[in-house]
């Protein structure tokens, strides 16, 4: 890879960063606890929220997912370890790098993963 395309790349990473980091700060009360008051809300309002809450929390763990992978690829890349695969040390093909920043894994080993 060529260092414009790493120092593309970074950018990304970062700006990236920063969106999930803001939408972070936004999103927390959309994860608070849910009070159960029947005089000022109703069951199906209740179980709304609920739901509601629930989704924001998955959110919040997968937020946090990226955010590490996010870190994890900028550490490898400030250690001049970026685009080769964590299992076997292979290049990672360019294309996969730039459909997913993040990718820590060639696709051959990531299939094994999931397989």
């Amino acid at each position: 890879m060529t260092k414009l395309n790493l120092t593309e790349i970074e950018k990304r990473l970062v700006a990236e960063k920063v969106i999930l980091l803001e939408t972070e700060t936004t999103a927390k009360a959309a994860s608070q606890t849910v009070v159960l008051d029947q005089t000022s809300v109703g069951r199906v309002s209740r179980m709304d929220a609920m739901q509601g809450q629930a989704m924001a929390i998955e959110t919040a763990q997968r937020r946090a997912l990226r955010l590490t992978q996010i870190a994890a690829a900028l550490n490898r890349l400030a250690a001049d370890e970026y685009g080769f695969c964590l299992d076997c040390d292979e290049a990672i093909n360019p294309k996969r790098l730039e459909f997913d920043p993040e990718a820590s894994r060639c696709i051959t080993c990531a299939d094994k993963l999931q397989g």
